[in-house]
């Protein structure tokens, strides 16, 4: 499709003519005391109706600014290369990386917080010194699922090179992520949606699995940054067998400051207090990770919504970075008897449904408590 950019603004809806303008401007005015006070000082000097009209007019729209300041102007364009960058005030937030042909997902990088802080990890897109490079199949904001169909979207070519050498017998099942089309691209003011249709298919490029990705971006009043993922796996030609296992799910491998490795005061803790490396496998409603990012305590919360397949999701989080909320894998990851299998006929749906917080703080001082109280309540 050809590239795209929508951009959201204030709009003024003004009347048609000058008199209703004058009116209805008026009629505003005049329902404040201290406004009806200067009109009548006004019309004591024998002010003409259109230059009371007037200021009228311009004194209702100066209120409207002035709701409006401090508000963010969200903005989405698809770039020469396929990727999709979303900008708050004309700066990069993030970009949904469609273009990248080493791999075989879709992902968002980099991810910016608040006050330009960026939240994840940059390896393999960029080499950062510090970081750590393991897993390379961990690309900031993405998901992916280790078996559907008889296919591994979760890791990928770099995750079986070793010293140059790719191990081509592990290729034989990778499963690749095809973005199709941008469904819905819409910005206006400090709201933001992304609607994107893709296919996952084998190495000879039949389709085993669709799915649509809705992505709501928006900003809190407390200045955090906020994604909404909502996930549709759909069966395809002749039914989908996803597998429980371990490595699936939406996943983010966090900046790694934050992480509990890195030794430098970073912690995880879930909705039931867990923390760190007890937070893993566990159902919970929520989890946090925060830290020092750029010397500034940062967190990323992922809440997962009531209406999300199988809530309240086990969560994949380890202390080296990973976070991923993962209701596939019940018997490896939650230790539960079921092993989470599940076969979805040719045109059967399951959504995954999670709130992405990029935040100041930690998770008490970011009240993820009450923010995911407020999720839940939206509609499913």
């Amino acid at each position: 499709m050809a590239n795209f950019r929508v951009q959201g603004g204030a709009a003024f809806s003004c009347p048609a003519t000058s008199a209703e303008a004058n009116g209805t401007a008026c009629r505003a005015a005049k329902s404040s005391p201290s406004l009806s006070v200067s009109l009548r000082q006004l019309q004591r000097l024998s002010c003409s109706r259109a230059i009371l009209g007037i200021i009228c007019t311009t004194l209702t729209a100066l209120s409207l600014l002035l709701g409006q300041l401090g508000a963010a102007e969200f903005s989405i364009e698809q770039e020469s290369s396929g990727d999709i960058a979303i900008h708050i005030d004309g700066e990069l937030f993030t970009r949904y990386v469609t273009s990248d042909a080493e791999t075989n997902k879709c992902y968002f990088w980099p991810v910016i917080g608040p006050d330009g802080i960026e939240m994840t990890r940059n390896f393999p897109m960029k080499d950062v010194e510090g970081e750590k490079q393991d897993h390379p199949h961990h690309r900031s904001i993405c998901f992916g699922l280790q078996e559907a169909g008889g296919f591994n979207t979760w890791h990928e070519r770099l995750t079986f090179t070793k010293n140059g050498k790719v191990n081509e017998a592990k290729l034989a099942n990778m499963g690749k992520q095809v973005h199709k089309k941008v469904v819905t691209a819409t910005a206006a003011g400090d709201t933001a949606t992304l609607i994107t249709h893709t296919e996952n298919v084998c190495p000879e490029g039949k389709v085993y699995l669709t799915q649509t990705r809705q992505f709501d971006f928006h900003v809190a009043a407390d200045g955090s940054r906020i994604i909404d993922a909502t996930i549709s796996l759909h069966g395809a030609h002749g039914g989908t067998e996803i597998v429980g296992k371990k490595d699936s799910g939406l996943s983010i491998r966090v900046a790694h400051s934050i992480c509990v490795d890195a030794g430098e005061g970073g912690h995880i803790v879930n909705s039931a207090g867990d923390k760190d490396a007890d937070a893993w496998g566990k159902r919970a409603p929520w989890v946090d990770f925060y830290g020092l990012v750029d010397g500034k305590q940062m967190g990323i919360a992922m809440l997962n919504h009531p209406s999300s397949f199988r809530y309240p999701t086990p969560w994949h989080v380890r202390t080296y970075g990973l976070f991923t909320a993962n209701p596939f894998a019940l018997k490896e990851v939650a230790g539960e008897d079921e092993s989470g299998d599940i076969t979805l006929a040719e045109g059967e749906t399951i959504t995954l449904k999670h709130r992405i917080i990029l935040h100041e703080g930690n998770a008490d001082a970011a009240n993820i408590k009450a923010a995911w109280q407020t999720y839940s309540k939206t509609e499913g």
